[in-house]
């Protein structure tokens, strides 16, 4: 008799572990506990928003795609609710599904009903979160941190819980580090990740804000960052090459968020998806440090 390999959870002992176990499943019939999995559908009006989604910015196109998606093909994975009351719901994950299916008009949504207090449940959200596509740099930062404050974690415990390593923690929370106006360009996207770590080792406020500055108008490279720190100055960067106009890409449908969405969590990274109108496409896994990649490396290769 073959069994099938246990799948290994990318989330510790944090988000995967309550939403596996039954103790946290109030789905039931006739008072008995139902088993782990089941899906109820609940009234879309019954739901509120979670007050602890450390995801703040939704782009206005990316959810007016899902909508599209959801409208003709329904939502393929549930949302995680936890209840309030009589017909409330509080979302525990799934905000990004919530308003999509606002947007698509849908008067119902599956979900999976869970008991959670507000600790737990902030745990939860904030786990959840860390794991999924589009979390600007910052916002993850934000998220490590409330994770050691608020749920009383060391570095240590919140890289096993998550399943990153101690040093890409200690990157992420080195940006908060970085003068206000530097964060604000991180989340407006004027600057990558890899620019902000490099003006984190300027150490100077002063420097940091004028290399910041010559980033934005000069677009320099995390490269020029650091040969500049060095004392090397750069050339500027040539007007007279062609733009080359992106190829069009194919709209993902709910199936391919799904896809995207499963990767990531099983990678604890994120993960692209980029389709052709022919259906063909390609695969982008992000990775924050050697480290990382070769954490992912070994997870593919298993």
């Amino acid at each position: 008799m073959s069994t099938k390999p246990k799948k290994r959870s990318a989330l510790g002992k944090g988000l995967s572990a309550l939403l596996e176990s039954a103790d946290t499943d109030i789905t039931s019939n006739s008072g008995l506990a139902a088993s782990v999995g089941s899906i109820s559908e609940i009234p879309i009006s019954s739901i509120e928003a979670n007050p602890f989604n450390p995801r703040t910015n939704f782009e206005k196109s990316a959810l007016e795609e899902l909508s599209t998606s959801i409208a003709e093909h329904g939502i393929i994975q549930p949302l995680t609710v936890r209840k309030l009351g009589r017909d409330r719901y509080q979302l525990i994950s799934g905000e990004r599904r919530f308003r999509a299916s606002q947007l698509a008009g849908l008067t119902e949504v599956p979900a999976y009903i869970r008991i959670a207090n507000d600790q737990t449940m902030l745990e939860m959200a904030l786990v959840e979160n860390i794991q999924r596509e589009d979390l600007n740099p910052i916002e993850v930062a934000l998220s490590y941190k409330r994770l050691i404050e608020e749920c009383d974690l060391t570095q240590e415990q919140l890289s096993k819980k998550i399943s990153k390593s101690r040093s890409s923690i200690t990157n992420y929370m080195r940006l908060l580090k970085l003068p206000a106006d530097i964060q604000a360009g991180v989340l407006a996207n004027e600057i990558t990740m890899g620019h902000a770590r490099a003006l984190v080792s300027a150490g100077d406020e002063k420097i940091q804000v004028e290399l910041f500055n010559r980033v934005v108008a000069e677009n320099l490279s995390v490269r020029d960052i650091e040969s500049i720190l060095r004392g090397e100055e750069v050339s500027q960067p040539s007007t007279s090459k062609k733009k080359t106009t992106p190829k069009p890409t194919a709209i993902l449908s709910e199936m391919d968020t799904a896809y995207k969405e499963r990767l990531s969590d099983a990678l604890s990274t994120k993960v692209k998806i980029q389709k052709t109108n022919k259906g063909s496409g390609k695969i982008i896994l992000e990775f924050s440090s050697e480290d990382d990649l070769g954490r992912i490396m070994h997870l593919l290769n298993q």
